[in-house]
């Protein structure tokens, strides 16, 4: 993998562990001459996760819609910023430039983000590995959603199986490395339920 496209909060929130990972995140990629592409802004988690790979002489492109350029406050120290019209044109722009997605803790934003990622994977419109870095257990009602999901017979198991999940960066790097996108369609009859 050459980059990773990250997906956070712009905010800290309220664990101090979120920053911290985040700027482990950013260090680790960079160790690994992975790119980062991200957002684009300089606050909350986003500037964090990007400091931490600038820091570690790590390459980062950010993905900032003009009208948040004041709002996100852009970051300037960037390897590259590309700005861009719309939302629409961000997640787009940041799934061409990336060969994998991991969300870190988030508002609507990041989960919107990491939605449709899965869902284009889901399609077929892409077969890259969709990570969540699970810091203390943030993601933990998310992950039984998605479980009780499979149950209740409104996702394919190996659908669910496309998050990939862990709380340690390491881990999920090694577990996006070996990614295999599932290969068969994704809709569920009242005979394959």
């Amino acid at each position: 993998m050459n980059r990773i496209t990250v997906f956070c909060g712009s905010s800290f929130g309220t664990d101090n562990e979120f920053e911290l990972k985040a700027i482990e995140l950013g260090k680790k990629l960079a160790h690994q001459n992975i790119e980062l592409v991200y957002g684009g802004a300089n606050v909350g988690l986003m500037g964090a996760v990007a400091n931490g790979s600038l820091k570690n002489s790590g390459r980062v492109i950010g993905v900032l819609p003009r009208f948040l350029k004041s709002k996100e406050i852009a970051h300037n120290e960037l390897t590259e910023l590309i700005l861009v019209n719309s939302m629409h044109e961000r997640k787009t722009k940041m799934n061409e430039l990336c060969d994998g997605v991991i969300a870190l803790p988030g508002g609507f934003g990041t989960i919107e983000e990491l939605f449709e990622m899965l869902t284009w994977g889901q399609l077929g419109l892409h077969k890259k590995p969709i990570g969540i870095l699970n810091i203390n257990g943030f993601y933990d009602n998310l992950i039984a959603f998605l479980d009780d999901m499979v149950t209740k017979g409104l996702l394919k198991e190996i659908n669910r199986k496309m998050v990939l999940i862990s709380d340690n960066i390491d881990e999920l790097i090694i577990k996006m490395k070996a990614y295999q996108a599932p290969t068969i369609g994704k809709w569920i009859t009242k005979e394959t339920s």
